[in-house]
This record gives C-alpha cells, structure tokens and sequence, in this order.
C-alpha cells in the first residue's frame, strides 16, 4: 500500500501547502511547481496537477505572479511542444485577474508558449483562448487578449485572419480606455504580422481611430505606433498616413503626448525620409525645443545632435541653434543638464567654423552652471569638440574655465576634472601642461575628499606614463617629497599610495634613489595607520627593487615594523616580510 501512495506525496505536499494560510509556505510551493512536476512525470502533471492548478483560485498577487512565470516554462514537463495546449487554461484564466503585473506576465508565458507550439495547434487551441479572451465581460480579459493577436495571426487561415483583424478593430473603439491603451501599445506587433495589402485597408483606420481619442493616455501610446507603422509602410504611404499624425500629435493640449513625440521624434525622421524630415517634421522639432512643458524641453533637448546629424549643417545652424542657446540658459536645471550631454556631438555635424563662432560661447556658458550636473555632462565630453577645433583653441578658450571647475565646490565635478587631465595631457603636450595644469595636479593630493586624494595619485601615474619618468623626476617626485611631511596623517597617507603607483613606472634605479628613502623615514611615523602602509607600500615594492637593496634596507625596515606595539602593523609587516623570503627561494 505504502508503495502505491508513494508516488501521490509530493503532490499531497503540494496541495497542503498551496491551501496552507503562511503566504511563504504558498509562495515555496508554486516555485517548487518544477521539482514536483518531475517526480509526478509527464503524464500525471498533465492530468492531475495542471488541472489542480486552473481550479487553484488562490486571491494572493504573489503567488498568482510566481505561479505566471514557472507556467511559461513548463514545456518540457508536460511531454514537450505537442502538449503544449494543456498549459493555455490555467494562463488563460490568470489573463482575467485585476492585478496588471500578474495579467502581464501570464500574457508574456502565452506568447512564449504559443511561439514554440505547431501552426495546428495554434490554429485549434490558440486561436479559440484569443477570442474567448477578446470577447471576456470583465475588461482585464480584453485587455490581455490585445498582446496575443500578432502569436497566432501568421498561422490562421484567411477566414480566421479576417476575423482577427476585425476583433482587434473593435478593441481599439472599446468603451474601456484600459483596453485600447492596450490595443494601441500592441498594434506595432500586430501590424507587424499583418499582410502589406491589408496594412492600409484595416490597420490604418485602426491607427487613426486611436490617434484622435479622446483619452491622452491612449494618444501617447498611439506615439510609439507611428515609428512602428512607418517602418512597415512604404515611404509615400508614410508620408500620407504617418506624416499628418505626428505633426498634429506634436501640437497636442496634452504634453504628456508631445514629450511622447519629442522622444521618438528621430526614429519618425528615419521612416518619413529626409525630404519630409526637412520641410514638416524640423518646424514641428522646433516647437517642441520651444515647449512651454519643461519635460517636453527635456526630451527634445537630449535628442539635439541626433536630429542635427540628418539634417544639412547650414539648416541645423539656421534652425536648430538658435533653440540650443536659448536652452542653454533655460529656467529649468535639467533642460540645461539633458542639453550638456547631447551638445558636444553637435560639433563634428556643425563643422569647425560653426563650432567656434556659435558652440564655444554655449559649452562656455554650460561650464559656468550653478548646476553640478550641467557642468558634469559638458566636463565629460569634450573630446569631440577638441577633434574639431583643435588643441590651440580649446586651450584658449575653455582652458581657464577648466581650471577653475577644478577647485569646483561640488567633488564629483572635480573627480571629473581629474579623470579628463591625462586626455587633456596628452591633447595638449608637456609645456603647456607644466605651465597650466601641473600645480592643480599636485594640489588635488590634499582634497579633503578621499576619492579626490585616490584619483589624484592615479592621475600622477597615468602622467608619468605620459611624459616618462625623466619628466616624472623634474616635475612629480620633488613635490612628493615635500608633501610627505604635510601634517595631518591622511595627506601622508595618499602620498605613500602614489609612491606605490609611480615605482612601477619610474623603474629600479629611481625608486630606489629617490622614493625608497621617503618610504623608509615614513616607516619611524608616530601613527599606526602610516606604518601599515608602508608595510604593504614596501611589500609592492619588492619586485621592482634589485635583491641586494632588498636585503640591506626593505628587510630591516620591515623587521621593526613586525616589533610594532600595533596589532595591524605587526600583522602587514609580517605579509611584507613573507613576501620577501618568498622572493629570495625563488632566486
């Protein structure tokens, strides 16, 4: 008896627990859905524990979530694609239940589903739950059958077909917004699938119903159709059907619509062509720059540069620039940072001339923000425009502006600073770099910043790599040895981390003239955190030094560190120390 009752446990457990009031017990069970199913096999999971789970009406969101997900990928445990339809009752019933985000991922299950199931199985399973869906009295059910048209359009007879169409049109005019904001953010997919010769007949109308609606909330989904739509049709059928929407949508009382159109606005350019991008859609662009909704500003702000790069150079600096200066000292902050991303690109589509005479003044403009952000965006692009005016100019003219945001009182802009000096560097050359910038590269070592003080020693080692290490010697290490007596013990500190990163660059022999020393004295500092450094600082040093100076100074130097009072010193003097008798064995 025992052996006959063996096989019935796990899906006891299971019902138990799926019954059981602690949500936690109910969630573990439906995630175990897989295990379960293994131990029932194929057979008795199609029989008895799919049927057990459509019955299974359990009112918790989570489990109901969960249960969604695990059913999209139990294909294999039924007995593979030609059982696949036993899955559709128990995803179709989660398709009608309030929650969104449970609706949502059974709809992404079905879709998963129904891509891998045969043309005949989508034909007589498929087919009839889209329907059945479409025509559901609650509207969740109506609107989850909106993602499932486009799975099983290409495998429908004609007839079928006709009849799919003919469903979705009568979404689209729903008395539920819900349903046709579902059936326009749907219709690109569907439309997708849909043959040329009906695109125009049934879809078109479909897409214009759903443009004039009345709710903005279907509208702005509408937006993201008319890219979708454009791609598919033909470039005069475009610009007849497509064209007259986004002009007027980007004109709409709602902005939530016109921000919709100002962030889709270059996709729409690629599908009207660069003829109709010209003479309709740069005067609607325009308007949009010009919002008086700072979100729309924003969005058609960030999209400057890639509008510019289809259009002519002489009508971007016709049209286009005088919006960008007029935004480069917009009220809102974040009008001006979405600008400060985009805008250094406009330099290569503008050309040098343009550059210099209208750019220059709005990156200067941009540099001096009150806004840490604008200056930010600006600080970390400024390569592209260096490529286009030159190292003599950018130098001129956004030189002093650079070093002044490098004593910026926000931190990260500094850190911006620093992290732009090597490019700049080497952008610049080695005289006027020591003329300009070589005092704020050693100022930076006493931030009171920590990540300041961190970048500043990497920005000494990726300028000694530079210039080399005779330039390093003249212009770095003097001013490393001054600054390693600075009194306050993290300014030391940082001075010992950049000594780590210059030896390497630097070699043996200046290492061990002028940085061993320094290191050596730092080792007789009064506080523990120094001497623990130079514990691990002399540690990094042993493969760079030749073995005699490693004996005769790194070693006793280590030794009395290891008879330290402090535990963590004596613990990295130790480290150090082991690393140096494992140098020597392998000599």
């Amino acid at each position: 008896m025992a052996m006959i009752d063996e096989p019935l446990y796990p899906i006891a457990i299971l019902i138990d627990e799926l019954k059981n009031e602690d949500i936690q017990l109910r969630l573990n069970s439906i995630r175990r859905l897989s295990t379960i199913a293994r131990a029932l096999g194929e057979e008795r999971t199609r029989k008895e524990l799919i049927p057990f789970l459509s019955e299974n009406n359990d009112d918790d969101d989570e489990v109901l979530l969960v249960m969604a997900e695990e059913l999209g990928v139990f294909i294999p445990y039924i007995g593979g694609v030609e059982y696949a339809h036993v899955l559709l009752p128990p995803l179709e019933t989660l398709c009608t239940v309030e929650e969104t985000c449970v609706r949502e991922k059974a709809v992404e299950s079905l879709c998963r589903i129904g891509t891998q199931m045969k043309e005949s199985d989508l034909v007589d399973w498929f087919v009839p739950l889209v329907k059945r869906l479409a025509a559901g009295e609650w509207f969740t059910a109506r609107v989850s059958s909106c993602g499932l048209f486009h799975i099983v359009y290409s495998s429908a007879p004609d007839l079928v077909k006709t009849e799919l169409r003919s469903i979705y049109g009568q979404l689209c005019q729903d008395d539920m917004p819900m349903v046709r904001r579902s059936a326009a953010s749907n219709l690109g997919k569907f439309a997708s699938t849909v043959e040329q010769g009906h695109l125009k007949a049934d879809i078109i109308p479909m897409f214009e119903d759903l443009t004039k609606d009345d709710q903005d909330s279907v509208r702005l989904l509408a937006v993201e159709g008319c890219a979708a739509l454009g791609k598919l049709l033909e470039s005069q059928d475009c610009i007849t059907h497509i064209l007259p929407v986004i002009i007027s949508f980007s004109q709409d009382k709602s902005w939530r619509v016109r921000y919709m159109v100002a962030n889709q606005l270059y996709e729409l350019c690629e599908a009207v062509g660069p003829e109709s991008t010209r003479t309709d859609l740069m005067p609607a662009y325009v308007r949009l720059l010009r919002d008086n909704e700072a979100e729309v500003r924003i969005a058609a702000a960030g999209k400057v540069t890639k509008f510019c790069r289809i259009l002519e150079p002489q009508l971007a600096i016709q049209h286009i620039l005088p919006c960008v200066k007029e935004l480069s000292s917009d009220s809102s902050q974040h009008v001006r940072s979405a600008l400060a991303s985009v805008i250094m690109g406009m330099a290569p589509v503008l050309g040098k001339d343009a550059t210099i005479e209208q750019l220059l003044p709005i990156f200067l403009s941009l540099l001096k923000d009150e806004f840490p952000d604008v200056r930010l965006n600006i600080i970390s692009k400024l390569d592209q425009v260096n490529q286009v005016i030159g190292v003599d100019l950018l130098s001129q003219s956004l030189l002093p502006a650079i070093v002044e945001l490098a004593e910026d009182r926000h931190w990260r802009v500094r850190l911006a600073i620093i992290e732009y000096i090597p490019l700049l560097a080497s952008q610049l050359g080695v005289g006027f770099f020591n003329d300009e910038l070589g005092t704020l590269c050693m100022h930076w070592l006493e931030d009171k910043v920590y990540s300041i003080r961190d970048a500043a020693a990497n920005n000494l080692k990726r300028l000694a790599e530079e210039f080399g290490p005779d330039w390093a010697l003249q212009h770095i290490i003097p001013q490393i040895m001054e600054k390693i007596n600075n009194p306050h013990y993290l300014y030391r500190m940082t001075i010992l981390h950049a000594i780590s990163l210059l030896a390497p660059v630097m070699g043996s022999e200046i290492t061990c003239q002028k940085l061993l020393p320094v290191i050596i004295t730092a080792s007789k500092d009064r506080v523990p955190n120094i001497k623990f450094n130079v514990a691990k600082v002399l540690q990094s040093l042993i493969p760079i030094l030749q073995q005699p100076v490693v004996e005769q100074t790194v070693r006793p130097a280590l030794v009395e560190l290891s008879e330290d009072p402090d535990v963590d010193v004596r613990y990295f003097a130790s480290q150090a120390l082991h690393a140096c008798d494992s140098v020597m064995m392998s000599t």
